[in-house]
């Protein structure tokens, strides 16, 4: 008989927008509550209403994108549903804002140490669960060891999330070959083997899964569409705001652009706004607002572009093969805060929206040198554009949609 756990029962967060509380405590409140021991009513509750309890594991604390929208976001939508998650994430949110500081490295290294020690707990906890669910990998180095005691030698069904193509291999901007044989490239298809049902950011990665024999369900990742939705009133500013949100690990991307942006800048008024990437960025001749990313601001930030950005180019560390997984989130975030943006059309970020309709694309320095002058020079093409990706995102992107497909890819899990 399959056992269930005793913990206190996930409970929603009130709706509230951005002006009532910051997104950040909306979903720091999920994290709370999922990760909560104890509640003696939880277990007769659970057999009450039949409920499946999932134990999901994720590499990143909430400040890790694919924690937040892959996992997180989707406790109180999966409850509704009748299935009952508590997530467990391997790294502290101290632990990760100092992930990629070579300054930290000993302490870093100390720190994932203790977390793989606390990632041996979750190997007995999984016993008490119907499902393990891993987004990614249980552990960021390593052979799949902890995966394997948890779903295998436990007879657990796996249920694997994967949002990028961690199959890839690819040399670490920070970690470099080092950095590449430590993260044992064949553990992703050593855990598509296990897998009942593989869950997939977009249809790419979803046919790779299915060449290797295993089931997969294509689920994107997206936002809620009452959070992220268009600034009330609109910002009004004195020049068009062009603006980049990223991490370190796709700046680079961004930098492929940075001589376009500049000659820009000779000819037309605007303000570049980067977020996350790098702590100081001079680009002369161009007017740049740098911030750090903040999680509390994550929505604000969105809603205070006029011009996404979202350049895709490769180099040696990022081939081509990596790119088509790239899951598109950043072009769904736009669209669901009615941002017009340019894309590189790459992989699914071809098939994100209608080109020309919610947004411009541009693969060569001449083609985002004419997509961006247009959108700068045309604020009604800027309003129409937005106004249309705000209604593909809600007519395609719906977080309860997604819920639904999620709840169904769980419990074929168990079948």
């Amino acid at each position: 008989m399959i056992q269930t756990c005793p913990r206190a029962v996930v409970r929603a967060p009130p709706r509230v927008s951005i002006s009532q509380a910051s997104a950040a405590h909306v979903i720091a409140d999920f994290m709370n509550n999922c990760c909560k021991a104890g509640g003696t009513n939880a277990k007769a509750f659970a057999r009450e209403h039949d409920l499946m309890n999932v134990l999901a594991l994720c590499s990143y604390p909430i400040e890790a994108a694919a924690t937040r929208y892959r996992v997180a976001q989707f406790i109180a939508p999966l409850r509704e549903r009748g299935i009952e998650v508590t997530v467990r994430p391997l790294l502290d949110g101290r632990t990760f804002a100092a992930l990629y500081r070579r300054a930290e490295w000993p302490r870093t290294t100390a720190a994932l140490a203790a977390a793989a020690l606390r990632r041996v707990a979750d190997v007995w906890r999984a016993r008490k669960f119907d499902a393990v669910f891993v987004q990614r990998e249980a552990l960021m180095v390593g052979p799949p060891l902890v995966e394997w005691l948890t779903t295998r030698a436990q007879g657990r069904p796996l249920i694997l999330d994967l949002d990028d193509a961690t199959y890839v291999r690819y040399v670490s901007q920070s970690y470099g070959r080092l950095g590449g044989a430590l993260k044992w490239f064949g553990k992703t298809d050593e855990l598509i083997r296990w897998a009942s049902v593989v869950t997939c950011g977009n249809r790419f990665i979803a046919e790779y899964v299915e060449a290797k024999g295993a089931r997969a369900t294509v689920i994107p990742t997206v936002v809620d569409t009452d959070l992220f939705r268009p600034a009330q009133p609109p910002h009004a500013h004195d020049a068009p705001v062009v603006g980049w949100i990223g991490t370190h690990s796709t700046y680079a991307y961004l930098e492929t652009i940075f001589p376009v942006l500049q000659t820009l800048a000779r000819e037309f008024r605007f303000r570049l706004k980067i977020i996350g990437g790098r702590e100081r960025v001079n680009l002369p001749g161009v007017e740049v607002e740098n911030l750090p990313w903040a999680l509390a601001r994550e929505v604000a930030d969105f809603q205070s572009l006029d011009i996404g950005l979202y350049p895709l180019g490769l180099n040696a560390s990022s081939p081509r093969a990596w790119l088509v997984g790239k899951s598109g989130f950043k072009a769904i975030q736009y669209m669901a805060v009615g941002a017009p943006f340019v894309v590189t059309p790459v992989g699914v970020c071809a098939e994100i929206g209608a080109a020309g309709v919610t947004h411009l694309t541009a693969e060569t320095p001449d083609e985002w040198h004419a997509a961006l002058a247009r959108l700068l020079t045309d604020e009604h093409m800027r309003h129409t554009l937005g106004a249309r990706g705000r209604q593909h995102a809600l007519d395609h992107y719906a977080l309860p949609a997604q819920a639904d497909k999620l709840a169904a890819a769980l419990r074929a899990a168990l079948k």
